[in-house]
């Protein structure tokens, strides 16, 4: 009997792909160092100094030698000297000779040429008299201030142009007192444009202050007797039956507090009623 011939069959096992997981790679963030602050560039050109105070006398010749400055990056103090035969004001700096120079204002004024940088250095950056016995002159930053006040100067004045007769009289009252019931029209506004051209920043904050208009507007009730204020300024009351409207606070100006007043409910009502009178 023949023997059956066996068949093999192949079976493909399917390949199981491995899976790689990677782990995502952090950077750390990137710290830029900070740029260090850059020194002012020096500028070249000729500087004046004066003395402070009134007094402006013939000389006065200020130290020269024996000062110290306290430099932070070297952290400790260094001598400092002016001697005209060096390119430095630091004593550790100076090389060979040291030929002390003295350092004279005349008149109150020391005007140092561009070339002697090295005396202008000491004065404008290191000398411990600085801002103090004298200070240099910045005609950039002095004619900055001079337009600042200039403009305000301006405001001041057109503010006033603009002002009723009222509000100037408010305004005014606060510098001349009850003298201004007594002026004209133009007298008050003369008087009104000299003060905001004299102190242009007091005229403006009194023209933007509610309670200005409010005490003025108390103050003309009083003259009027429509309201009466008691001898011990304590009380405010009608002028014409003397019923009480309302206490001072103690350690108040009393036409302030008037003012204050004026702006409850209760106050708003009188002050109505005191307008009709008024008009």
């Amino acid at each position: 009997m023949a023997k059956k011939k066996e068949t093999k069959v192949e079976v493909e096992t399917p390949q199981v792909e491995e899976m790689v997981i990677e782990t995502p790679v952090v950077k750390a963030p990137k710290i830029e160092a900070k740029p260090e602050p850059k020194k002012p560039k020096w500028e070249v050109k000729d500087r004046i100094y004066r003395l402070r105070g009134s007094k402006k006398p013939l000389s006065r010749m200020i130290r020269s030698a024996n000062i110290y400055w306290f430099d932070e990056e070297k952290g400790h103090e260094r001598e400092l000297k002016y001697c005209q035969n060096q390119r430095t004001c630091f004593v550790d700096e100076m090389k060979g000779d040291q030929r002390l120079e003295h350092i004279i204002f005349r008149n109150g004024i020391l005007i140092i040429e561009k070339e002697k940088t090295v005396l202008q250095k000491l004065l404008s950056l290191y000398h411990p008299e600085r801002n103090v016995t004298f200070y240099e002159e910045k005609p950039a930053v002095r004619a900055a201030s001079q337009v600042e006040v200039i403009e305000l100067e301006i405001d001041a004045l057109t503010a006033a142009r603009s002002l009723d007769i009222d509000m100037a009289e408010a305004v005014m009252r606060v510098e001349l007192g009850s003298k201004v019931s007594k002026m004209s029209s133009k007298e008050l506004k003369r008087d009104m444009l000299l003060y905001a051209k004299r102190n242009p920043a007091l005229f403006l904050e009194l023209v933007n202050d509610d309670n200005v208009q409010l005490r003025n507007f108390g103050i003309r009730a009083t003259e009027m007797g429509i309201l009466k204020l008691s001898p011990d300024q304590r009380t405010f009351s009608w002028g014409s039956n003397d019923r009480k409207l309302m206490n001072v606070p103690f350690d108040e100006h009393p036409y302030s507090a008037l003012a204050a007043w004026f702006k409850t409910d209760e106050g708003m009502e009188i002050y109505s009623n005191i307008e009709k009178r008024l008009n």
